[in-house]
């Protein structure tokens, strides 16, 4: 392996069993990298316009990256990228667990699926071997019991049920980790395709050995001292937000009707920790372990996350914390995301409480719930209805107004009105409602700086800086968890009620003209671990410039992808509840979003229609 890549991918054909073993073309890896730029790159070049996310033409791409299998800290994820069967656009999603490594000594950068199997069958790749075998005997399980029924020695990626009866937001599931957004599990299920299995025995070998071995030792040191990476996420999991969230009114509350409930505290990292926690966990080669495993009464079983938290718990009215974690352990071996089922399932009981849908649905009954989610797995009765999202939900019963999703996409657990410029991450977005492809919210409300979150100042340049950040690290295939420890560990330490502090809020938010110099620079400095890893290890001079036109190379290719499948500019928008309604004293109004999206087209170098133009394109060296 050379340049932290084998420069090959693995074809295969469902329908007709043909497998092939491709080269890139020549500037793809160079370009793309891995992981989330690669898949989008995949996806672009080999689909035609305008197909049906379960057309058999349709593409389903695994890619890893070129610090896979390195160890460096948290690097040890995939990505998987399809068309949304969601939101009719770009779907990629990103997941955990040894899947990643294991395809990488298998010695492939990519797995591209495509054709429909006329029966449920199992891919088995082992280095040069790669069989389809026969997947009835699995059709129709879960997912825990579609593993635990694999060899132990093989990196998993499986569907449940969801995905086999095609939930528009099922999820693939890999160990205990979860590629949950954007409906790839249903994709998955089109193609009859129950699981996948992969192991090898491929080196993998740095360029640069020693240089490699002393960063890969300082960066993890750091990160175990950093107050977040080393601190509040081993001791409390993502779980630590539902305090943050709620002292700053963002966690959504009934279908987003209020942004906290007076019993959220009963969902805290703090009550888990204290009265649940088993045994803290995490992916390989990550020193973090922000996983949680909690005690039942009758057994040891995982955590929930806190979009879970906030979806499955606070949304709706469950303030159980063993509830909260039965329903999210339900939703994973049905092969459920829990965010858009949270999401879905809230939206349902506003639409039954304002006489539109006639169901059982009831804020915090548990029992009811569980009944909705397991039906929506099978699609049985309204679990049929709920299986398509809060959009299509709308339309047929009323309610867009307060339908919480953009692009077709439900959203997480941060409610935009407390942090704007997490509003206009939401609309941007190219897959669609989602936090996880910038997390501007962690420098408005949720971490140790707050830049004035009911302000739009700044907001598109920010916005822009974190997405174009966060599309690179994901194409590296890094956990975006490791940007945390980006923010200097002073900053933590900090008095918000300091003078200083308030002067550095102030000058932050000003800051709008300054990021938009940074955006233009191409710096050759290698500020961050990303860039040195990529060059010690991948053996490539790779600098804080290449990775930010990295970020903003790949960013650009999504949006010409979603243009091209017919997904409008106009989509760039929230639902009118968080447009029009406040949601207490300190958020009275919605999310300014109209000048905010003007000056974000402007900075992005998209016309005043959202449009790339074409001389941002051509500086990018975006093909399309």
């Amino acid at each position: 392996m050379a340049g932290g890549s084998h420069n090959r991918y693995l074809d295969v054909d469902l329908g007709t069993g043909a497998v092939r073993v491709r080269s890139f073309e020549r500037d793809e890896l160079e370009r793309y990298l891995g992981g989330r730029g690669l898949g989008v790159r995949l996806l672009y070049d080999h689909t035609d316009p305008g197909l049906d996310p379960y057309d058999p033409r349709m593409v389903l791409v695994f890619a890893v990256g070129p610090l896979t299998g390195s160890a460096a800290p948290q690097s040890n994820r995939f990505s998987v990228t399809t068309k949304s069967p969601l939101t009719g656009g770009l779907a990629d999603s990103h997941c955990g667990g040894s899947f990643a490594t294991k395809l990488k000594r298998a010695g492939y950068d990519a797995l591209l699926i495509r054709g429909r199997s006329p029966r449920p069958v199992l891919l088995e790749i082992e280095d040069e071997r790669v069989e389809l075998k026969d997947a009835g005997h699995l059709w129709g399980q879960g997912t825990t019991q579609t593993q635990g029924a694999l060899p132990n020695r093989f990196g998993k990626a499986v569907i449940g049920p969801a995905g086999e009866h095609l939930v528009r937001f099922a999820c693939i599931v890999s160990d205990a980790r979860v590629a949950g957004r954007g409906g790839v599990g249903a994709v998955m299920g089109s193609k009859q395709l129950k699981a996948i299995v992969v192991d090898g025995t491929h080196k993998l070998e740095p360029a640069r050995p020693e240089a490699y071995k002393e960063l890969q030792k300082s960066i993890t040191k750091y990160l175990l001292a950093h107050p977040m990476t080393g601190g509040v996420l081993p001791e409390l999991g993502t779980a630590n937000l539902v305090m943050t969230t709620a002292g700053r009114n963002i966690i959504p509350t009934r279908n987003f009707q209020a942004g906290r409930d007076l019993r959220t505290p009963q969902l805290s990292g703090e009550k888990m920790r204290d009265e649940l926690l088993a045994k803290r966990e995490g992916c390989l080669h990550c020193p973090v372990r922000c996983g949680r495993l909690v005690k039942l009464q009758e057994r040891v079983t995982k955590g929930p996350e806190f979009e879970t938290i906030g979806l499955l718990g606070n949304n709706l009215g469950v303030f159980d914390m063993p509830d909260v974690v039965r329903l999210g352990e339900l939703c994973d071996d049905l092969g459920l995301d829990t965010i858009s089922m949270g999401n879905t399932l809230g939206f349902a009981t506003e639409l039954t409480e304002r006489g539109l849908l006639s169901s059982e649905l009831a804020w915090g009954d548990v029992a009811a719930y569980r009944a909705a989610i397991e039906r929506t797995a099978l699609r049985e009765g309204l679990g049929d209805e709920l299986a398509e999202g809060t959009r299509r939900l709308a339309a047929l019963h009323g309610g867009a107004d307060y339908a919480i999703q953009v692009k077709g996409m439900e959203l997480p657990a941060y409610d935009p009105r407390g942090c704007v410029g997490q509003g206009l991450e939401y609309a941007t977005c190219n897959r669609g409602g989602c936090h996880i492809r910038g997390s501007t919210m962690f420098l408005e409300a949720t971490g140790p700086v707050s830049i004035d979150p009911h302000s739009p100042l700044a907001k598109p340049e920010l916005v822009i800086l974190q997405q174009n950040l966060n599309a690179a690290v994901s194409s590296l295939v890094m956990c975006w968890f490791s940007a945390y420890a980006m923010i200097p560990p002073p900053l933590f330490r900090m008095d918000p009620n300091s003078l200083a502090y308030r002067l550095l809020m102030q000058a932050m938010l000003h800051s709008g003209p300054i990021v938009r110099v940074v955006l233009g620079l191409k710096a050759p400095t290698k500020l961050l671990w990303f860039e040195k890893f990529v060059t010690t290890y991948a053996g490539r001079d790779f600098s804080m410039g290449d990775l930010t036109e990295l970020g903003e190379r790949v960013f650009n290719l999504e949006r010409m992808y979603n243009l091209r499948e017919g997904l409008p500019p106009s989509a760039d928008t929230l639902p009118a509840r968080l447009l029009q309604e406040g949601t207490s004293r300190s958020s009275p109004a919605g999310v300014p979003l109209a000048g905010m999206l003007s000056a974000y087209y402007h900075v992005r170098g998209w016309d005043a229609q959202g449009v790339p133009r074409a001389r941002t394109l051509q500086r990018l060296g975006v093909r399309t």
